[in-house]
This record gives structure tokens, C-alpha cells and sequence, in this order.
């Protein structure tokens, strides 16, 4: 715990706590507690079911979502190739959103009381508890109001025959990505490409917090030269 007034009382709801942490926020988040057992959010029962999530919730609730896009895109009259190419597309986007997303919003700095409130509810949770499984893929409800705000950004930039195809490849490539990111967390991949995600993710949580932003892909970590120590320096392990 770091050495301030305020200190986080780990058996109490932690959403209305970490606030007051100030700018000792940051440090206090980046010092995991490795446990399976999550902390309790709020004292209100209704929004702790709320914050809590399965994975396999994720394809189950948003696979069938793609398809549905996917075949408004083949009933407007454009071939399988054609709307292969366009889901490819919305999945090359994601893993850049995916990217984007995890750098310059997941990992803001911040430290005033609502906007560490904010961000431990967005992404701080996961670094203070990186092992807490029900809290590891992004809840249905809060991924429905995001995924309407994208379709419209998807319906601006695209032809409405192409813009289901676009915005399922992108929820695909999300489906993905909260997928992925699970597994590395709780499997234990035992070959490349799967095993050396792991070891990035890893070091992410545990050693280089500001490196290692991809969770199912390197590239933008390449691009923009964010790869971990181990992955510059060529190791593995």
C-alpha cells in the first residue's frame, strides 16, 4: 500500500475508495494482488451483478450480432468474397482501435476523485486484480451503448450496402480480443504465437506497464514502437 493518508481498505466496496488516493492513484493500481477472488465493487447488490461478467458471455451474446450484420451486408446483393473482405477489413480496424483504446484511454493519467473513480471502473480494476475473472471481458450492457455509438461512426465513413459487413468484422475482431484476452490470463499456452502473447501481456501487467498495448496482435506495438523489452531485445522468456 502506498505511504499516503488515505489508505484503501481492501474488505469494503473499492469503487467510492480509490478516488481519494489522488495522485497516489496511479502507483496504487500498478501494484497487483495476483488472487482469483475479485474485491466487491459497490455495496448495492444490482450494480455488483452488473460489473461482473463471464467469458463466455461474450461470443455467446455477440457472435450471433455479427452474423446478423454480416448477412444484411449478403442481402444487399454483394458476393461472399466481397463481404469476406469487408469483415477482414472491420477485423484490421479493431486490432487498431483495440490498440488505441488500451494506450491512450485504458492507461490515461489520472488524479482527481471521479476521474480515478472513472478510470478504476474502466480499466484500473483490471490492473489492481489482473487474475479476477469475472471482471476480465467488458459487460454486455456497457459494450451495447458502445456498440451503438460505433455503428453510427461505421454509417458515416461507409456505403449503407458495406456497413453492416465493416462494423461485424469490428465486432468480431472484438469478440476476439475479450476472448484472447481471457486466455491469457487463465490458459496456459504452450506454443507460439499464443505462448509469446502470454509472455507480452505478462509483462505488461507485471513489469513494463507502458508497453505492450496489443492483446491479440504485436503489429501496432511494432508500428509504433511500444513492443516489450523481451520482444525488442528478441527473447522469449
Amino acid at each position: 500500500m502506498v505511504a499516503q493518508e488515505f489508505t484503501v481498505d481492501l474488505s469494503k466496496p473499492l469503487v467510492f475508495q480509490v478516488g481519494h488516493l489522488g495522485e497516489a492513484y496511479q502507483e496504487w493500481i500498478h501494484q497487483p494482488i495476483v488472487s482469483k477472488e475479485g474485491p466487491r465493487f459497490f455495496a448495492n447488490d444490482f450494480l455488483e451483478f452488473l460489473t461482473c461478467t463471464v467469458w463466455w458471455a461474450v461470443p455467446a451474446i455477440w457472435l450471433p450480432v455479427v452474423c446478423w450484420f454480416v448477412t444484411m451486408s449478403i442481402r444487399m446483393g454483394h458476393t461472399i468474397p466481397e463481404v469476406a473482405l469487408m469483415v477482414g477489413t472491420g477485423v484490421f480496424l479493431w486490432t487498431l482501435i483495440e490498440y488505441t483504446l488500451h494506450r491512450f484511454l485504458f492507461h490515461m493519467k489520472t488524479k482527481t476523485y471521479w476521474a480515478n473513480t472513472a478510470h478504476y471502473l474502466l480499466h484500473g480494476c483490471h490492473h489492481k486484480h489482473p487474475m479476477d475473472g469475472l471482471r476480465l471481458v467488458f459487460p454486455p450492457a456497457a459494450a451495447a451503448i458502445l456498440c451503438v455509438l460505433f455503428w453510427n461512426l461505421v454509417k458515416l465513413f461507409a456505403t449503407p450496402s458495406t456497413a453492416p459487413a465493416l462494423f461485424g468484422g469490428g465486432l468480431l475482431g472484438y469478440v476476439m480480443y475479450d476472448c484472447t484476452h481471457y486466455y491469457l490470463h487463465h490458459g496456459q499456452p504452450s506454443k507460439n504465437p499464443v505462448r509469446n502473447l502470454k509472455l507480452d501481456h505478462m509483462n505488461h501487467h507485471f513489469r513494463v506497464q507502458n508497453k505492450g498495448f496489443g492483446i491479440t496482435s504485436k503489429l501496432w506495438d511494432i508500428v509504433f514502437g511500444t513492443l516489450p523489452p523481451s520482444q525488442i531485445s528478441g527473447k522469449t522468456s
